[in-house]
Order: C-alpha cells, then structure tokens, then sequence
C-alpha cells in the first residue's frame, strides 16, 4: 500500500479541506503521527494491547455449513467479530487513543452510527484514563440503544445530534466543530478511513494487522491465497484494512460492498457512494459522495446504521478509479436474509453491516466451483442489531 503524497492525496482523492482553525492541529497531528509510527515502542505497545487485551490474532473460520448450503466456492470468514467489544473498531480506537497520549491530549471525542466505534472509544478511554465524548444522531441512538447504555456504562458523555438526517453523517458534522472549538486539548478519534490527511492514512496503518493475519492465516491453512476477498463498505476501515495485505496480488479479486438500502433508482433510499455516487467534498476530503444536483450532500438509508453514511474514504476512491478494487450494493432484503442465515448455517449472528458483504460472498459463491475459496470480512457481531430486529418483529406482530 502507498502513502499519500504530501498533499494528503491517494491519487486524485485525499487532501485537507477544513476551515482555517484546523490547518495548525492537521499540522500537529501528521507531525505526531509520523513520529508515532516510526517508533517501534509504539508499534510494541500497540501489539501488546491488541494481543492482551483486544484478543488478537482473530481466528479465521472456514463456514462449512453455509458453504454447502450454498453450493460452490468455499466461505471463510475472518471473525473480528470476536475482538474484545465484538468489532474491529478497537484496534483504530486503541492505536489513535496511544497517540492522543503520545500527544498530551486529555480529552477524546468520536463520532459514531452503528455504536461500536463509540463504544470501542469509550473502551480505549477507559483503559488509558482519559475522559471521551461521544456525537451519535437520534435515529442511531433510537436504533442501536445497546450500544448507548454500554457508552454510558463505560463512562463516556453521549451526545445525540438531532439536526440534519439524525445519523452518522450529522454526528461528524458535530464532531468536527467541537474539534474546532478545543482542538487544543482534544484529540478526535475517527471510527472510518475518513475524513482529511492524515486520518485516512492512519486508520489504514492501523487497521492492515486484519489484513495481515488473514493472509498468513490462509496461506498456513490453504497453502493458497483466496480467489476473492470481500469486506462491507461504509467509510471502509474495515475493507481497507483487510484489502491492505492483498492489493499487490493481482490474482485476488477484491470487492466491497456498499449499502444499497431500499434500491439505488433515488437519492435519500441508499448509502451506495461508490456505486451510485459522484465526487465531491465531504468532512474534510475529497472523494464519492452522495449529492444532489446542487452539490448539497444527500440523505442516505440503510438498515445498518455502520453504513448509512453519505461518503466513503478517499483511499477506496482511488482504488475504485484504479479498478483494482470492485463496488457494488446489496439491498436491506438481502443483508437481512444474509444475517438470518448465517446465523441458522454456522451459529454465528453478524452485524447487519458485515452482512452485506455475506450476502455478496454467498452470490459469488454460487457462480463458482466447489474447489474455488472466498474470503469474508466478518468486521461485527450482531448483538446490536438482533436486539432492534427482534423489537421490529414484535411490533409487526402485534399489529397483524
């Protein structure tokens, strides 16, 4: 994987497009970075955590059952769904709350819509001892409220942002003033590769340990790499960080997969950026947006809240333009399936997010031969979701 250029830029997306007040901490924070990973005690301790703590190396798990419930290629699933807080946001979280000490700063914010970056966040603060602040929109609240109670429970502030579409996208807007305002002593913890240079480099570098592992995990288990390689997109930390140890074998198919929602046909009924979307300027980078035909950024939907965000990293951008990486949607219907069968097929409930991209490995795995093998981004358990679906199927219930 390549870093940036000094503009911040993977290509032709990237930068830094921020007000003025956020140019010196940009400054500060590539600075810090750039020190934080040339320091191998850095590296030691972010290694320390992630095998102590966070549980790491997460198994890789060949899903024997869905497969042959499927027919053709093989499924196996990198299970980050098994890190300590049930995603691979903590180890982002943990690595960009190393740095904030490294840093001084004695305050942590994050913006968050499916919860479990505010909740690996609050995680990270706890352990080091430095207070957290968390902006998540109404409608996320309302829908993931297990996450909110476990924000509380761990000692973070949540605040609900209640302007705009109530969502992820409504949350960094938010996020992003505070930062404004206290840049001084805060340091802003970005749950996606997203965002202006140097958070989309950063969350990469430290989320490529997922691709690592599960390279050499299927090379000891296979003796082969996977044909193809598959991760759900929203702002795509997960994705980039699996794509990260494949993108230079060229025989490897890599594949995100966006949120479709209710369908791709209108504005405000998907979250499909990549797929559906032209490029624009949101929170600080240039890259694929959702917007209308005034440049105002659009509503999104998904019935993943993780997804339901109206932009993506730049770096997916770059890798779009490139065609090394492919996009595509999968609809609510399908990623709602994909979560019931995985969960009857293997005992395994994922996040609705992680089930988009089940929903995709299952498609490809039909078009393939039994011999062929695929590889699946587990990025989430569902606990979260299961809880609102459940309450979803009793209110159906009770009015039919």
């Amino acid at each position: 994987m390549k870093q940036p250029d000094e503009r911040g830029y993977f290509g032709d997306y990237g930068g830094q497009f921020v007000p003025e007040v956020l140019v010196q901490p940009l400054v500060e924070l590539t600075h810090a970075v750039r020190e934080a990973f040339a320091d191998g005690s850095f590296w030691n301790e972010h290694r320390r955590l992630l095998h102590d703590y966070v549980g790491r190396p997460t198994p890789l798990w060949v899903a024997g059952n869905l497969s042959s419930r499927i027919g053709g290629a093989t499924i196996s699933l990198k299970r980050e769904d098994l890190n300590h807080t049930g995603a691979h946001k903590i180890v982002n979280a943990l690595g960009q709350a190393l740095i904030a000490r490294r840093m001084g700063r004695q305050r942590l914010i994050a913006e968050t819509g499916a919860g479990q970056h505010g909740v690996a966040t609050a995680t990270a603060g706890a352990l080091l001892d430095i207070p957290v602040e968390i902006y998540m929109g109404t409608e996320d609240v309302e829908r993931q409220a297990l996450n909110v109670y476990l924000m509380h429970l761990l000692g973070a502030k949540v605040h609900e942002v209640d302007s705009g579409s109530r969502t992820l996208k409504d949350a960094t807007n938010e996020a992003f003033r505070d930062w404004a305002a206290s840049a001084g002593n805060t340091f802003y913890i970005i749950g996606s590769a997203v965002g202006a240079h140097p958070y989309p480099y950063m969350v990469r570098e430290l989320t490529r340990v997922i691709g690592n592992e599960a390279r050499t995990q299927c090379l000891d288990r296979f003796a082969t790499l996977p044909e193809h390689v598959v991760a759900c997109v929203g702002g795509g930390s997960n994705a980039i960080g699996i794509f990260s140890a494949f993108i230079d074998d060229t025989e490897v198919r890599l594949w995100g997969v966006e949120a479709a929602g209710r369908g791709l046909e209108m504005l405000g009924n998907h979250a499909a950026s990549l797929t559906a979307g032209t490029v624009g300027v949101l929170h600080g980078a240039r890259t694929f947006v959702l917007q209308d035909r005034a440049g105002q950024i659009s509503a999104t939907h998904s019935v993943s809240a993780g997804l339901d965000y109206p932009g993506v990293g730049p770096e997916h951008a770059h890798l779009k333009a490139t065609g090394r990486v492919t996009y595509l949607a999968v609809s609510d219907r399908e990623a709602e399936e994909a979560f019931a069968l995985l969960a009857r097929c293997e005992g395994i409930v994922p996040a609705l997010e992680s089930a988009h991209a089940i929903a995709y490995a299952c498609r490809l795995a039909e078009q393939m031969p039994s011999q062929g093998r695929i590889l699946v981004n587990l990025s989430g358990r569902g606990d979260k979701d299961a809880v609102r679906l459940a309450s979803d199927i009793a209110t159906v219930g009770a009015h039919s």
